[in-house]
């Protein structure tokens, strides 16, 4: 299944509480689970003004889909071509 990187604009991501990214990722559960199984989100990055999220998906628009229905920003958003990492330079 595609993989996709999306960027989300969160002006003062990096502060946000627990309790605040709790109910994020509360909120984007539940959106997933009412799409159903096609979509999975496996994990988020949070820096200072943005949060970029793993997701897996068989195309771009459900990935936009999610973001509309759970009101999160989704500015870019990014298949991801390839995974390289320490073992690829063997």
């Amino acid at each position: 299944m595609p993989k996709y990187i999306i960027e989300r604009e969160i002006p003062g991501a990096g502060n946000l509480t627990e309790e605040q990214l709790k109910g994020i990722s509360q909120t984007s559960c539940g959106v997933l689970s009412n799409m159903g199984p096609q979509i999975q989100w496996v994990h988020s990055y949070v820096t200072s003004d943005k949060i970029y999220c793993i997701y897996n998906a068989p195309n771009e628009e459900m990935v936009r889909e999610h973001a509309k229905q759970g009101g999160f920003p989704a500015n870019s958003v990014s298949q991801v071509a390839t995974i390289i990492d320490p073992t690829t330079a063997e």
